[in-house]
């Protein structure tokens, strides 16, 4: 008998993704035989609420759009239509086409359970406290950036580009700088306790008093979910310091890291600085092609145990 190849994803994983799914099913109500008390199924709210955002549109874009097989969609359109809810009709750019567009019953059909949604889910996160529901919106938004396509999977063409927003710290940001610093190079580098407590300590610092025209710290936002950081601080009167760079696994090969530097130096050169430096380690691999294509050059670089193993710390510099 041949060997069985390894599976690709641990089955542990397979099965709490699973147990989620049958968990959110559950409390949303999908398995039910109608949509939020209404006469319609899960796919004919679905269609009506893309009918109600879109308007006037073809059937082959919705068809593509909600990845829907071509009679299923058919035979859906035709019960809407038999209810006084979709008025269909030919395009005016190719007769062979459908255009589909809400009737007024429609319309108010689509609001209704759009009124009966927003309901159900204020009533489902009503019990948690600001904090913690932004929590849940922040776990979404990863795992919607994380499940989606890569665009070479994407059907229809190039994927729209991702929304990035470079932006000034909030309240918990700092906190978030620290907290994701210590787990993410534990868990890729094995670095210890002590480089946690050098971040904090460069995070306090900062939020302890800082100029605001001389430092700054940014966080980059990817679909509105916080994915980066950097920061510039003054070093001495001609010279500022870039730290605290940093890109989660989820948001690389996107450019992120290039633009935080860029907006760093650019920052700085701004403030009248005329020197930028900044220490790092060796096999910090991407950051260090990120430095290099940013015109930092390695000014100094020895072997010393730090973070509770043997690393190769470095200094760079450039001319701004």
């Amino acid at each position: 008998m041949g060997t069985t190849a390894a599976p690709r994803v641990p089955v542990e994983d397979v099965a709490a993704i699973r147990a989620f799914n049958r968990f959110f099913t559950r409390r949303v109500g999908v398995l039910r035989p109608t949509l939020l008390g209404s006469p319609w199924s899960l796919t004919e709210g679905r269609i009506l609420y893309e009918l109600r955002r879109r308007g006037r549109t073809e059937a082959l874009a919705l068809r593509r759009d909600l990845d829907m097989d071509p009679g299923q969609l058919s035979r859906v359109l035709s019960r809407l239509e038999r209810n006084g809810l979709v008025a269909r009709s030919p395009s005016p750019d190719d007769g062979r086409r459908q255009v589909v567009e809400l009737t007024g019953e429609g319309m108010r059909a689509a609001a209704l359970l759009d009124d009966r949604s927003n309901a159900q889910i204020e009533e489902l996160v009503a019990h948690l406290a600001p904090p913690d529901r932004q929590r849940l919106v922040t776990a979404l938004a990863t795992a919607r950036h994380l499940l989606d396509a890569p665009p070479a999977r994407r059907a229809g063409g190039a994927a729209p580009p991702p929304r990035v927003l470079l932006r000034a710290p909030r309240p918990g940001d700092l906190g978030w700088v620290v907290e994701r610093h210590g787990a993410l190079y534990h868990a890729e580098y094995g670095w210890d306790r002590t480089f946690e407590a050098s971040v904090a300590r460069i995070v306090a610092d900062f939020g302890a008093g800082s100029d605001p025209d001389a430092e700054a710290l940014w966080i980059a936002e990817l679909d509105g979910e916080r994915v980066g950081c950097v920061a510039c601080v003054r070093e001495d009167a001609a010279t500022a310091r870039l730290r605290l760079l940093f890109v989660e696994p989820s948001a690389r090969g996107l450019g992120i890291g290039a633009r935080l530097v860029d907006t760093c130096m650019a920052f700085a050169r701004e403030a009248g600085y005329r020197r930028m430096t900044l220490s790092t380690v060796s096999v910090l691999h991407s950051a260090l092609r990120i430095y290099r294509a940013a015109g930092f050059r390695l000014t100094r670089s020895a072997p010393a145990r730090l973070y509770g193993t043997d690393l190769e710390p470095q200094d760079w510099g450039t001319d701004l």
